[in-house]
């Protein structure tokens, strides 16, 4: 299972990538040019990154299951 890290930076990476795709079609839009599979490509990186984000919520829970508890002392007033 990849390291929540790599997780991490493999969505910042997507993310840039889709604001990237983003500009281009409105680029196209503006150009009068047909962008259905453009945003094709979008909705799937979108929907990459949705399963990304899962993985990275997914790895968090497991990191703290897997960190021993603290003890907390009781505060006195």
């Amino acid at each position: 299972m990849p390291d929540l890290s790599l997780v991490r930076s493999e969505i910042e990476r997507m993310r840039l990538q889709v604001g990237r795709q983003r500009r281009e079609i409105l680029q196209l839009q503006r150009a009068g040019i047909v962008t259905a599979s453009a945003e094709g490509l979008l909705q799937r990186m979108l929907d990459m990154v949705d399963r990304l984000c899962e993985q990275r919520e997914h790895l968090k829970a497991e990191q703290a299951r897997a960190q021993p508890r603290r003890r907390r002392s009781a505060r006195h007033a």
